[in-house]
């Protein structure tokens, strides 16, 4: 799986790295198929806090995209993933219970 973190008018330092590449490299538990996934942090338009933009990228759909907002990026992070985590999650589900529709 290849992971791009980049900033939009903030520094990506060393810690934030480890922290998103801890976060997002458990991605590949909840669906197989994911290929590359892009994580974006930007400051807010108010900037008062961060943006942070998650672009799962995988096999035979369509990426996936989960937002969050939060005065802390680390929880900006968390909250971006964990909706990852759940559109993942449920494309899963859909595929794996698609047989057994009517």
């Amino acid at each position: 799986m290849d992971l791009t973190i980049s900033g939009r008018h903030i520094e990506i330092t060393e810690p934030i790295r480890e922290y998103a590449h801890k976060r997002v490299s458990k991605l590949p538990r909840y669906y197989d198929r994911v290929r590359s996934v892009d994580v974006v942090a930007d400051k807010s338009e108010d900037h008062h806090g961060f943006e942070v933009e998650i672009i799962a990228h995988v096999d035979q759909h369509d990426p996936f995209v989960a937002k969050s907002k939060d005065d802390d990026l680390y929880a900006g992070i968390d909250g971006a993933v964990d909706k990852l985590e759940r559109q993942l999650t449920d494309h899963k589900e859909k595929l794996r219970n698609r047989k057994h529709m009517a």
